[in-house]
């Protein structure tokens, strides 16, 4: 697995702004960690003591991935005045990331690009078509026996003769069949 992403933004997924990695096998991003709006007005009538008590984890945080393999469509839909909606259809899920109006047509155009596989990189080297080799040669032709020769001729004159054949066909034939000896 590569370890650096060819291309990242940050999207809005879940309520949570996310830093989305791509890379050229698969999509993942991490969801920061945070205290709840909740847990903080909690804490504050409290005097802490609820914070104390529970913690400041508890913000539903981290890594999710999705193989390019596993996807089987990219669509994009305006999301309000400045976001637009990118939806990964996989096999079993749908993921929407939010981004802006004018990252949203490069977002798509990357996965759908890894989808196809076309991406630039997902070609590798050692994908390039191999060179061909030459095409085998024709063998070459065995000596023709003579009794063959004869035999051909005599077939080709029962054929004249019964009108199958011109006479201008018969001569052609007899002369590349003569050449052979």
């Amino acid at each position: 697995m590569e370890t650096q992403p060819f291309f990242t933004f940050t999207s809005h997924i879940d309520g949570k702004n996310a830093k989305v990695s791509v890379y050229k096998d698969r999509i993942e991003w991490i969801k920061p960690r945070g205290v709840s709006s909740g847990k903080l007005t909690a804490g504050v009538l409290t005097a802490g003591v609820s914070l104390l008590a529970t913690g400041f984890k508890n913000g539903k945080s981290g890594t999710e991935m999705i193989p390019v393999k596993s996807m089987s469509s990219v669509t994009t839909s305006r999301d309000g005045l400045l976001n637009s909606k990118v939806s990964v259809i996989t096999s079993g899920n749908t993921v929407d990331f939010r981004v802006s109006h004018s990252e949203a047509a490069k977002v798509k155009e990357v996965l759908t690009q890894l989808i196809l596989g076309t991406h630039p990189t997902q070609q590798s080297n050692d994908s390039a078509p191999a060179p061909q080799a030459p095409a085998p040669r024709a063998p070459a032709a065995a000596p023709v026996a003579q009794g063959d020769v004869m035999e051909q001729l005599t077939k080709l004159g029962e054929l004249k003769a019964a009108g199958i054949i011109t006479e201008a066909e018969f001569e052609s034939k007899k002369t590349e069949l003569l050449g052979r000896l």
